[in-house]
């Protein structure tokens, strides 16, 4: 097994949230799909952020601190994911070697980078679990002995 693009092992198509939708969707969805990054697109679909969530979890719990836990879904509707969202964050393209993205991983200590084409549409993500997933596939094809 020879898996050496971007392509090759990000998950196509991932789930994402308008800028303009409230943290309370952003957190629903992230709960509802067991995800822990959410790419952020604009109405044209380009990227323009992501949601991680420790950035939703430090402001969950900020505003529990803040307001209560009985204002948090009232508060949650009305914060913007764009308020929230990182806008400094690092993209890759789907012909990238792995091994490169792998180097970048370990040096920059990110769970995830969003893959986006020429136009910065986001067209898959790729996580440290799915080089996780690929190490365990490599180490149980591994010839015994």
């Amino acid at each position: 097994m020879t898996i050496t693009t971007v392509a090759e092992l990000m998950t196509a198509d991932p789930l994402c949230v308008l800028r303009s939708a409230s943290l309370k969707d952003a957190h629903d969805l992230m709960r509802q799909k067991n995800v822990r990054h959410i790419p952020v697109i604009d109405a044209n679909g380009e990227l323009v952020g992501m949601l991680t969530q420790k950035i939703m979890i430090a402001k969950v719990m900020g505003l529990m601190a803040q307001y209560g836990a009985v204002a948090l879904e009232r508060k949650e509707k009305q914060l913007l994911v764009s308020e929230l969202m990182a806008t400094d964050f690092a993209a890759v393209n789907a012909e990238q070697s792995l091994s490169d993205v792998a180097d970048f991983f370990v040096s920059n200590r990110h769970g995830c980078l969003p893959v986006v084409d020429s136009a910065n549409k986001i067209i898959g993500i790729l996580t440290s679990s799915d080089f996780v997933r690929l190490a365990a596939r490599l180490l149980k094809a591994k010839p015994q002995g």
